[in-house]
């Protein structure tokens, strides 16, 4: 057997008590989301048809740890603390000099087998805490989708999934997990809502976008009766990310283990969760300067087909095709940008969670754009080397 550790597998006990909030660490406040008709800074109540209230004061917290209500840990725990794990094989296979040395934090054991299960539980529960009868949503691969159905069923909450339709035909394996949860998922555009009505009128061939299946998630929760339901989102928002940060934070106690420091952190950018969830914790560390090395590199790489953080503008934009959000700030390609028909799905997005574009702007993150047959080869070889085949989005980092 090797003498190269593999497995760095902290406690139960390490399970993350408290979410990480980098906004408290931040030298320059996040701009804020503006009302779209009045131009004014958004206020809670701005937010309150779509979300409940204990998201909406996450979303726009200042204080560095949020705890985890108990009833969001316990189920965390059925897979966390996900395992952190040195790709030795990798390594030799790439030929890298032996002192250079990669981990990767694999997500992969979560019920859902991606991050996105990590922000699913806890909105829904606090929905459940809310009142909330049903959550719509989005969801691109079907990830998110995924995640979202299966925390539903572990609180009674009914979800509805709209999924981009070009992800729901090639990948029904999603739609049939989400049904075996409980949860109801249709294609997008669909004839279920007005906005999803019109895109197929003017182009009955549309492979949809995210932005699409965000305007008839948003949608079908404003006009549900009594407004009884309320909407969820995978990516983007502060919270979304805010909830990502267990993995950091048990990474930094893995890599404590290990004995080790990085000197390059790596993601995939759609929206910017996965990033976020494993460079945020490590970024806050510099930033308080507590971190054991000073010079560490946070580099968020997205598809070339969809490059916001690359080649996006910096500006207010909105975060869905039928204009219905508040307008954020972040790199954006346009509200009406229609990504090509990628197998990447969780990365067709238009534009950059507004936090990982503000945190770019200060000059504290490097992004790289690259082609999807790079991505696929470099995700081939990890898979002969590993025994993981990675999804397509993950093959980006």
């Amino acid at each position: 057997l090797s003498s190269i550790a593999k497995k760095f597998i902290v406690s139960e006990s390490e399970v993350p008590t408290s979410w990480y909030n980098i906004q408290a660490d931040l030298p320059v406040p996040l701009p804020p989301p503006l009302h779209p008709g009045e131009l004014r800074p958004c206020g809670p109540e701005d937010f309150a048809p779509l979300f409940p209230m204990s998201l909406i004061a996450q979303e726009v917290s200042a204080e560095r740890h949020i705890e985890i209500p108990e009833p969001v840990r316990e189920v965390l725990s059925l897979w966390r603390p996900s395992p952190l794990i040195r790709a030795s094989r990798w390594e030799n296979m790439l030929g890298l000099p032996p002192d250079v040395k990669v981990f990767y934090k694999y997500e992969g054991v979560s019920p859902s087998g991606s991050h996105k299960t990590n922000t699913a539980v806890p909105q829904v529960y606090y929905n459940k805490q809310a009142g909330t009868q049903k959550i719509t949503t989005e969801t691109g691969a079907g990830q998110w989708g995924s995640a979202l159905a299966w925390s539903g069923a572990q609180f009674d909450m009914p979800i509805e999934v709209y999924q981009v339709k070009v992800s729901y035909e090639q990948k029904p394996y999603r739609k049939a997990f989400i049904e075996a949860c409980g949860a109801r998922i249709f294609p997008s555009p669909s004839t279920r809502t007005q906005f999803g009505t019109q895109c197929l009128a003017e182009d009955p061939q549309t492979n949809g976008s995210l932005g699409m299946a965000i305007s008839e998630a948003i949608e079908a929760c404003v006009t549900s009766p009594g407004g009884a339901a309320k909407y969820a989102l995978g990516s983007v928002l502060s919270h979304v990310l805010m909830h990502q940060t267990v993995i950091g934070q048990e990474a930094i106690e893995q890599l404590a283990v290990a004995g080790d420091y990085p000197d390059v952190v790596v993601g995939c950018t759609g929206g910017g969760s996965n990033f976020a969830g494993i460079a945020l914790p490590l970024l806050g560390q510099q930033l308080r300067g507590e971190a054991p090395k000073s010079a560490t590199r946070f580099l968020a790489v997205e598809p070339a087909a969809c490059p916001s953080l690359t080649r996006g503008r910096y500006c207010y934009d909105f975060g869905d095709t039928a204009k219905m959000t508040p307008l954020i700030k972040s790199h954006t390609l346009g509200a009406s940008f229609m990504p090509p028909s990628l197998h990447s799905g969780g990365l067709r997005y238009h534009a950059m969670a507004p936090l990982i574009s503000h945190i770019k702007e200060l000059g504290l993150l490097e992004a790289r754009a690259v082609k999807q047959s790079a991505a696929f080869d470099a995700g081939h070889t990890f898979f002969k080397a590993e025994g993981i085949l990675p999804a397509p989005e993950a093959t980006h980092a």
